[in-house]
């Protein structure tokens, strides 16, 4: 029998996961799906092993709530696990904090520590830590290990990660964190394969998504980052708002009386792309629409990326290859097209051709700036990170 590890990446109202053979990388996932709509209509999927038909499947009444979605989840995996048993259990959690610059063996000392981070990260952290609970309550004996999204960007140097507040503030843990850091961290482990001149040099990464951002990596590592102290900052995205002045908060709260969670709720659900359009926050959707505001959420999202890359190539001290990955990276060439158009003055030079046909280099012959489409793969970055925590 061999062995395999169980990945999860609990979110607001989702649950997905992976089970990887042990030692295989990519060629090792047995399956991999997810619960969609907890708490509302929970929908659960199964995508078969590397790029398998996606299958459906009902889910019983007890299934609604993230514990018994992740009951039902390690109910069905020994359906999946042929012939193979799970030995540990690898779980995305998106804040580390200041302490936390790679994965740990998840203890109670551990879980406490991951608690006092709530509030830095208050819609995203309870369920994380939620589906670690309920992991070793169902599987007592298997070995959890945590994974951060902000532990890549820790590597930072610290004038990148302070704000411009008193020290005491920054002292508590008010800074600039960063997220998608798993992301970041696969496409740097695969970077080298593909253009080691971009894996040495200067990179610009766009993690776009329905959550999206960007990071500037020297050598692999992180130097620059577009979110912040939350993964609201930063870049438009599906529902959030981005990059907002503090003013503007002041402004709502006192001209429209709106609580700190009226605002909360305004900047992460009702903002960027859908706030903007009124008509989706789906990329695709805006992207066919006739609808005037849609082009206007496109082109709002489109200049917030141009006028990034700008400020991180400064951050690099020039750009050696631009990186897209995630939904809309992967997968929407239009968007593409325009933010490699609108970075001509780097050095840019688009390949229509190749472009359209996804790449994965999408960048002309004569272009000073290599461009690349590239799929991300946090899970497996997690199984492995679980792998190499647990020895």
């Amino acid at each position: 029998m061999s062995d395999a590890i169980l990945v999860l990446n609990a979110g607001s109202s989702s649950l997905k996961f992976s089970i990887f053979e042990v030692g295989r990388g990519a060629d090792g996932l047995l399956a991999r799906g997810q619960i969609e709509g907890i708490g509302t209509a929970p929908r659960f999927v199964l995508r078969g092993a590397r790029g398998g038909a996606a299958e459906e499947q009902p889910l019983p009444a007890g299934a609604r709530d993230h514990e018994g979605a992740l009951r039902f989840v390690l109910d069905q995996c020994p359906r999946w696990l042929e012939g193979h048993r799970i030995v540990a259990a690898g779980h995305r959690v998106v804040h580390g904090g200041v302490k936390y610059a790679a994965p740990v063996a998840v203890t109670p000392a551990v879980l406490a520590e991951l608690e006092q981070l709530v509030p830095l990260a208050p819609l995203h952290q309870p369920h994380n830590l939620a589906a670690i609970n309920a992991a070793v309550g169902a599987m007592p004996f298997v070995p959890q290990v945590a994974c951060f999204d902000t532990a890549f960007h820790r590597a930072q140097p610290e004038v990148a990660q302070r704000f411009g507040l008193p020290r005491r503030f920054t002292d508590e843990g008010v800074r600039r964190y960063g997220f998608h850091g798993l992301s970041y961290e696969y496409v740097a482990s695969v970077l080298p394969d593909i253009d080691p001149r971009a894996a040495a040099g200067r990179t610009v990464v766009a993690h776009l998504g329905n959550g999206a951002s960007m990071c500037a990596m020297l050598g692999g590592r992180s130097v620059a980052t577009t979110m912040s102290f939350t993964p609201a900052d930063g870049l438009v995205m599906g529902t959030r708002v981005g990059s907002l002045g503090p003013g503007a908060v002041l402004y709502l709260m006192q001209r429209h009386g709106m609580s700190a969670s009226e605002v909360e709720h305004l900047i992460y659900h009702e903002s960027g792309l859908l706030g903007v359009s009124g008509v989706s926050s789906d990329m695709r959707e805006l992207l066919t629409s006739a609808d005037p505001h849609a082009a206007e959420a496109v082109e709002l999202f489109v200049y917030r990326i141009g006028r990034e890359l700008g400020s991180l190539a400064a951050a690099l001290g020039g750009i050696d290859a631009l990186v897209f990955t995630a939904g809309i990276g992967e997968n929407a060439p239009a968007v593409r097209a325009k933010v490699c158009r609108a970075a001509a003055w780097l050095g840019v030079e688009l390949d229509e051709t190749a472009n359209d046909a996804g790449g994965p280099r999408i960048s002309g012959t004569g272009s000073g700036v290599s461009v690349w489409v590239l799929p991300t793969n946090e899970e497996l970055m997690i199984a492995n990170h679980t792998r190499h925590a647990l020895g």
